[in-house]
């Protein structure tokens, strides 16, 4: 029988790291187990409650009327994410697209947007078009933007509320990091966001970039007074299963206004249709549970690998965690993309290319990406990225399996190096 570490020649010193920083980890799996059973119990009782049967993953073609299969994903979304309604769609082609929608449905010209997490993703700024002019921004229709940075990492309650003035009609809340250097928030926190906003006016949709953060608490931040959530398929709530889409889930006014927007004013989600049908998007749905769970363990166990080889890291590897983002300083854009080449190496798809940072569209920085997953950038699967700017932080996110997690770190750690040695 072959060993496998020697047959990848690892150093006994990685080997004995990793051991110890899977152990140090114990107690953070044994806490991520209490978090997906729970999580899975209200996945589960949903798909019962809806009745979901056989015939919903049919195929359909054309408008799509009367899609019964779709229109039962969306009540069921609306169930596991704690929500009065859901829009699932396969035609949302991803979190940013899920985002401008909901936005360009909830506002209006004359109105402002309040981002009360500091400036929101790289791929808003065309969508929002303060920042980054671009056409058909919600700028150029007319709606105007403040912003609120964090303080010390946490939301800034008082300067929010004295940010709300009467043109204010959305607070959106950044849920994961991004590609900033702060915590990711939690369910509780973004709660206190939305009750400090609904005592000033109960009609501003506090809207939620839920993106890498679904199903990594017992509770999502619906059930703490957020109004609406978006978020892509290809993260956490597509299991690694959903081959495309995104969804945007709330209170059930306001997922109306937003369907209004996807397809035209007067047919909203009445049409769509999806000839792949739909049992991808409930199979994917009902194991999210399990996979989030064992993406927080890579994103723990890396963490751990990284800080005994003394790197800086946030989260750290026993904190609580709200995303499956793991962010690593690694200080040279060497080690960055050392470390995206050992993500690729270690992929089941494409494990032969070699990551380079290039000029993405909707990045102000050259960005590199690695990611041989089953489904094309899917970050629930393993992957990492990060944009070629200082302090040089790569994002490590997802991850199917622990076993999978741990065989990357074998190869990422002597790529990147170890200061202390």
């Amino acid at each position: 029988m072959t060993d496998s570490n020697a047959a990848i020649n690892i150093d006994k010193k990685i080997i004995d790291l990793l051991d110890r920083a899977e152990c140090d980890c114990s107690p953070v799996f044994a806490r991520l187990d209490g978090v997906e059973r729970a999580v899975f119990a209200r996945v589960h009782t949903a798909f019962v409650a809806e009745r979901v049967q056989t015939s919903d993953f049919a195929p359909s073609t054309g408008y799509g009327y009367g899609d019964i299969g779709r229109d039962k994903l969306d009540r069921v979304f609306a169930r596991a994410l704690e929500c009065e309604d859901a829009l699932v769609r396969p035609q949302i082609v991803s979190g940013t697209h899920a985002l401008a929608v909901a936005l360009f449905g909830l506002l209006k010209p004359g109105d402002s947007l309040l981002a009360a997490t500091g400036k929101p993703y790289d791929t808003l700024d065309s969508v929002i078009g303060y920042a980054k002019p671009h056409p058909g921004s919600l700028k150029e229709y007319g709606v105007g933007y403040r912003q609120v940075e964090l303080s010390g990492g946490a939301p800034d309650i008082p300067a929010i509320r004295a940010a709300i003035d009467s043109r204010t009609r959305v607070v959106a809340v950044q849920r994961s990091r991004g590609y900033a250097s702060r915590p990711s928030l939690s369910p509780v926190q973004i709660g206190e966001i939305a009750d400090a906003v609904h005592s000033i006016n109960s009609n501003i949709v506090v809207l939620v970039d839920n993106c890498y953060g679904e199903f990594t608490r017992v509770h999502e931040p619906s059930y703490y007074g957020a109004d609406a959530l978006v978020g892509s398929l290809i993260k956490n709530p597509g299991g690694g299963l959903a081959p495309t889409g995104g969804y945007i889930a709330g209170r059930a006014d306001a997922v109306e206004r937003v369907a209004q927007r996807l397809t035209s004013p007067g047919i909203g989600r009445e049409v769509g249709s999806y000839a792949g049908g739909y049992r991808l998007f409930y199979q994917g749905l009902y194991g999210a549970p399990h996979a989030v769970s064992q993406a927080m363990r890579v994103g723990a166990l890396t963490a751990r690998a990284f800080e005994l080889a003394g790197y800086g890291v946030n989260p750290r590897y026993d904190a609580e965690r709200d995303d499956i983002v793991q962010a690593l300083r690694l200080g040279t854009p060497e080690r960055v993309v050392a470390y995206c080449r050992a993500v690729q190496e270690s992929s089941p798809v494409d494990a032969f290319a070699a990551p380079e940072p290039w000029d993405m569209p909707g990045y102000t920085d050259p960005v590199i990406m690695a990611a041989g997953t089953f489904i094309s950038g899917a970050s629930i699967e393993l992957s990492a990225d990060a944009p070629m700017r200082a302090p040089f932080d790569v994002y490590s996110q997802g991850g199917m399996t622990l076993a999978h997690g741990r065989l990357m770190l074998e190869r990422a750690l002597p790529l990147v190096g170890i200061p202390n040695d």
